[in-house]
């Protein structure tokens, strides 16, 4: 396909970023933020410019980069509106940050890995932190995108004119292409972020780190929604794997889950084709 080698430099940018995001990990129990974000702008951007070095049907028929549909399309404006909701009533202090250290008079601020703990080699578990209330609070962080994607989806996926201006809209590559990086991002995020909140929530225990739901999300603004997706469900069989080694050589060894995610997102990319036959039956060819 001519122009592809865009989308081999953004998945050399990926996989590069990952293996570095995976070492740190594995280090310091820490995912790195940047490292996420540098992934996501990268996704985006190169996912709005591809149209214009790459056929439109060629990227669309062979899920080379995410693409939007007019109703992906809405859910993904809705969720960015919503983030930046969020964002604010955080920033504003209406809304409280989950697993918060705040430093005491006199102290320098208390560095925190993904999961809101004192950075540091292996793993940690503050008995301070009521669990279920901090899931709480990511919940009311989570409610305006939530709101804003379903009016949205109300508003931009009824009947009439502003129906037919949207589609229209989407319709061209950048506007498909961005909407389509920006819909996966945010795919890749709810993944993880609803098995971090409701397995919290069930066991009265942090589930998931919210470095894995950037890392993911990062992903999924690069491979697409459907991707994504399929990569979360096989993360677990790599730590299934890593277990059942270290269960029969008799070491016990924690590791941070990042690594398997990373894993699961290099698969996906391996055999993007074999899995995109297997499952356009149901997304359509």
């Amino acid at each position: 396909v001519q122009g592809a080698w865009l989308v081999y430099l953004l998945h050399l940018i990926l996989i590069a970023a990952f293996i570095a995001a995976s070492g740190i990990d594995l280090e310091l129990w820490i995912i790195p933020l940047s490292i996420c974000w540098l992934v996501t702008g990268a996704g985006l951007l190169v996912s709005a410019i591809a149209g214009y070095f790459i056929d439109p049907q060629a990227i669309q028929s062979s899920w080379l980069l995410p693409t939007a549909s007019p109703q992906t399309g809405a859910l993904a404006l809705g969720a960015t509106v919503g983030l930046g909701l969020g964002w604010l009533l955080l920033r504003t202090g209406v809304v409280k940050r989950s697993y918060d250290v705040p430093a005491r008079e006199g102290e320098a601020a208390v560095v925190q890995d993904d999961r809101g703990r004192p950075a540091g080699p292996g793993p940690f578990d503050e008995p301070q932190f009521n669990h279920r209330l901090e899931a709480l609070r990511e919940i009311v962080f989570l409610t305006p995108i939530i709101a804003c994607v379903v009016l949205a989806s109300v508003v931009l996926g009824g009947s009439g004119q502003i129906q037919a201006w949207w589609s229209r809209a989407v319709a061209h590559p950048v506007v498909s292409g961005l909407l389509g990086s920006v819909f996966g991002y945010f795919v890749g995020c709810a993944t993880v972020w609803a098995t971090r909140v409701l397995g919290t929530l069930a066991f009265g225990k942090e589930a998931m780190g919210l470095g894995d739901v950037h890392l993911m999300g990062a992903a999924g603004a690069v491979v697409g929604p459907v991707m994504v997706v399929i990569a979360f469900f096989i993360a677990p069989f790599f730590g299934l794997g890593w277990a059942l080694f270290h269960l029969i050589s008799k070491k016990i060894h924690q590791l941070p889950y990042g690594p398997f995610l990373s894993l699961a997102v290099l698969t996906v990319m391996i055999f993007h084709d074999w899995i995109m036959v297997r499952v356009s039956f149901v997304f359509g060819p």
